[in-house]
């Protein structure tokens, strides 16, 4: 039978399924990682007497390990292999849910956030990279999709976690477990996923263009054989095609004509710029301080931050299931105008409540109205640009550019989710219709940034990629 230009690929579903959703679970330890302080910001804040920028300093610190992280893994993972970074960041995971939960005071809490940092920045690299390797380019999207699922479940967890263990206590600044407050436990609660996800990697093969890279012919067509039924020694020859004659990534490749850099690593900066500037992660971050700092107690702002998890989840479960029918910029465009609306109505709300103690206090009108502003928001962004950016930047860039410019605009995600995490409550406490209104201003030009820039990767395989 004469192969055509394009042939149909057969895999095994339930097995790619299964090698994308341990990768991922790198992810699930990301949003764990980075939400678990959300209950816990008020206790700290009140036992260490911290000010507003330190408060806000020891929320983000964990980023700036996570731009670290970023840039290395690419370059790790090229040198030793997909795996062992995997395995690096679920060590790093453990000892940070320990330091953290024993921290002293607030500068040993900060070290400790940025070692968790670092391995939430390997993840954030090595899971998307990892996954866009192993799959069929049919269902490369869904699969790649399954990142963001892990990063919002695991937000949900750390939301649910932490819920629970300051009712069970009742409240986060007091006692649990061992003479340990409840909200020390809550970053202590970390170490079953992160001894977890190490385990589980150990499971699961290679990534078939690191061994063909490595010259590991046969480990690869192994790797590749456990997910394609057919097709495995033509796809290791296109791999090996792709790969022959190119070094190592580094920032070299990535210069170009456009302020030093080529306008395709350009884009990719730019998603991760405009994914963190609408301000999404002050939700998960801060929300429950947020909610009480407007008049909830500490267990409706608890709940409501849980019941904001949940609908990420359903959002992203949807986004997976149309983002390889539909294409990419699509839900891009979708969700930087449902942000527009959203964010701005939270601007408006903010803005027109009467200030009690220097702090807005919603009515009955005007609460549940920051409410569902909140929440749509939430699923606007998860149904888009959480899922989306994440499969685009592990798939948009070609085999010569992807480690090192994956490296560099996931680097670029973190300090841009610093620098909003950072700012948040110095501007909550200027204004929070301020805050609002810039991140809608950044949802604005999100929109035309997607509607010029953006190219659709859609059913494209990787060695296909300009």
């Amino acid at each position: 039978m004469t192969t055509v230009a394009a042939p149909r690929e057969e895999y095994y579903t339930g097995r790619a399924v299964m090698l994308a959703s341990v990768a991922a679970l790198g992810g699930f330890l990301f949003g764990f990682d980075t939400a678990v302080i959300n209950g816990a910001v008020t206790a700290i804040r009140d036992q260490f007497s911290t000010s507003p920028f330190m408060t806000g300093f020891m929320v983000s610190s964990a980023l700036l390990g996570c731009v670290v992280g970023a840039w290395m893994a690419g370059r790790m993972a090229d040198r030793y292999g997909r795996i062992k970074v995997m395995m690096l960041a679920s060590a790093l995971f453990t000892i940070s849910a320990i330091g953290s939960g024993l921290a002293i005071g607030p500068w040993d809490l900060i070290v400790w956030r940025i070692v968790g940092g670092l391995a939430v920045g390997a993840a954030s690299v090595i899971a998307p990279a990892y996954i866009a390797e192993i799959s069929p380019a049919s269902i490369r999207g869904r699969l790649g999709s399954l990142q963001q699922l892990a990063i919002v479940i695991g937000i949900f967890a750390a939301l649910l976690t932490d819920a629970a263990l300051a009712a069970a206590a009742g409240s986060a600044s007091a006692e649990l477990f061992l003479g340990l407050e409840a909200w020390r436990w809550m970053f202590l609660s970390e170490i079953i996923p992160a001894v977890a996800y190490g385990l589980l990697a150990l499971r699961i093969p290679e990534s078939p263009r690191y061994l063909v890279a490595k010259g590991q012919t046969e480990k690869a067509k192994a790797s590749l054989g456990q997910i394609l039924k057919s097709g495995v020694d033509e796809r290791i020859a296109e791999i090996g095609r792709s790969l022959r004659g190119e070094k190592r990534s580094s920032l070299k490749d990535l210069r170009g004509r456009m302020l030093g850099l080529l306008p395709i690593v350009w884009v990719g900066i730019l998603l991760s710029v405009f994914q963190q500037f609408v301000g999404i992660n002050v939700i998960f971050y801060y929300s429950t301080a947020l909610w009480q700092q407007v008049g909830f107690s500490e267990s409706e702002a608890l709940t409501t931050s849980v019941i904001t998890s949940i609908i990420n989840i359903v959002v992203t479960l949807i986004a997976i299931s149309l983002i390889d029918k539909f294409g990419r910029r699509p839900l891009l465009l979708t969700g930087s105008a449902g942000m527009m609306v959203s964010l701005g109505t939270l601007a408006v709300v903010f803005g027109s409540a009467p200030v009690v103690d220097d702090s807005p206090v919603l009515g009955p009108i005007a609460g549940p109205v920051a409410l569902i502003a909140a929440n749509l928001f939430v699923m606007f962004f998860g149904v888009s640009w959480g899922p989306v950016v994440w499969v685009l930047l592990g798939e948009m860039f070609n085999n010569r550019l992807r480690a090192a410019a994956l490296g560099l605009a996931a680097a670029a995600q973190w300090l841009s989710n610093f620098l909003i995490s950072t700012t948040f409550p110095t501007l909550a406490e200027t204004s929070l219709a301020l805050a609002y209104g810039l991140y809608t201003a950044f949802a604005v030009l999100s929109f035309f940034f997607v509607l010029k820039l953006v190219p659709e990767t859609k059913n494209k395989q990787l060695e296909e990629m300009a």
